[in-house]
């Protein structure tokens, strides 16, 4: 009995140290500390999209003079026939595109003239503003990035400048509507030399390049070859009738009829009964150059319809120096621009992407001129 006493006892001894034991333990060891997870160093970007429109105007006098003086209270915006309140009126740098058709297929457009006239242009652009150039013709070839070095685009212009056999316009359009992807709303120019003939089988069709072209909301000035080039071909084709009826030949001893020929009828000539100033008797050849003139007729409805909805203007000068002149029409024109900025009462954020809107803007001031794009297309309005 004394031994089972004795065993209980040593085992409550024994369960008691080893509760004391774990108890000391527990209040000893710290408690866990929550672990947190580290701060991620990559936020997540903040997208915000400016419920602002960037509208191009360009502000003339009665003279057709840049206006220096506009303001806002000069100018109503209509957007989808509802008038616009103006948040701010001002002048920007700009970025100038000069788009230049080298191709030359039947030999009607001269690649030296397109480099004077492209020189002439950036001699009346003012300083401080970024000029690229691209040229086309089989392909497009950019080839002066942006720049303010005018010295640089000179030399370029004078140097790199080369013809080729075909002229992809449509290619061109897309590839230049590219390059203004890093350039602000408002500040886009592209000046295109060209006859506006599109030669097929290009990577683009011309309803996507300028679906392209106004997705980008640049202003495009047109230098046109058409009027030019017609009236090189009426010369090329032309023929001058007269003389007596007799082509006679150099040599009196070989010509039969002097000689009384008695193979042919009394009267007749071996050869046409007129003296020919400039034909081309090649059939093929005559047939391409028609096909051409028409081809012009229609481009240059085109192009007309591609600066007017761009706020831009179409120059279709006759004469080679008119050519020069025009160019420096076309740098007075983006030199009298301003950039109206508003905010659209019809949030940009609920438009559908590729949504076309039409603007109107008008002039509330006698002797005021104002010219701008005809609509714009909203892009990606959840960016």
């Amino acid at each position: 009995m004394r031994r089972a006493l004795t065993a209980v006892f040593s085992f409550v001894l024994i369960f008691f140290a080893s509760a004391t034991a774990r108890a000391q333990s527990s209040r000893a060891a710290p408690s866990p500390t929550p672990k947190v997870a580290p701060k991620s160093e990559e936020q997540e970007p903040v997208r915000v999209f400016t419920e602002e429109v960037r509208l191009p105007v360009v502000a003339l006098d009665q003279y057709g003079h840049y206006d220096p003086t506009l303001v806002v209270d000069d100018v109503l915006v209509l957007e989808d026939g509802v008038a616009q309140q103006i948040r701010s009126i001002q002048r920007l740098p700009v970025n100038v595109l000069l788009l230049l058709d080298t191709g030359n297929q039947l030999g009607l457009k001269n690649t030296n003239t397109t480099s004077a006239v492209a020189l002439r242009l950036i001699s009346g652009i003012h300083d401080g503003n970024r000029i690229a150039v691209m040229q086309f013709a089989n392909r497009p070839d950019l080839l002066q990035t942006w720049t303010t070095d005018k010295a640089a685009i000179a030399k370029v212009l004078k140097t790199k400048v080369k013809s080729g056999k075909s002229s992809r316009l449509a290619d061109a359009i897309a590839a230049a509507s590219d390059q203004f992807k890093d350039t602000p709303a408002g500040t886009r120019h592209i000046v295109l030399i060209t006859d506006g003939v599109d030669t097929p089988g290009g990577r683009v069709t011309m309803a996507n390049a300028l679906k392209q072209l106004n997705s980008i909301q640049a202003s495009v000035h047109i230098i046109s070859y058409t009027a030019l080039a017609r009236l090189a071909l009426q010369n090329q084709n032309k023929v001058v009738r007269g003389g007596d009826g007799v082509q006679r030949d150099a040599n009196p001893a070989s010509n039969p009829v002097a000689n009384g020929d008695p193979t042919l009828p009394p009267g007749t000539t071996r050869t046409p009964g007129f003296k020919i100033g400039s034909i081309d008797t090649d059939v093929a050849m005559r047939k391409r150059r028609k096909e051409y003139e028409r081809a012009t007729r229609a481009s240059e409805t085109q192009l007309s319809a591609i600066a007017e909805e761009s706020g831009g203007q179409i120059l279709v000068p006759e004469k080679t120096d008119e050519l020069l002149s025009e160019a420096e029409s076309v740098a007075r024109d983006i030199g009298s621009q301003y950039v109206i900025t508003y905010r659209p009462t019809r949030p940009l954020a609920s438009a559908k992407p590729g949504e076309y809107r039409k603007v109107e803007v008008a002039s509330s001031r006698v002797g005021l001129y104002l010219r701008s794009r005809r609509g714009y297309i909203v892009t990606n309005p959840q960016q």
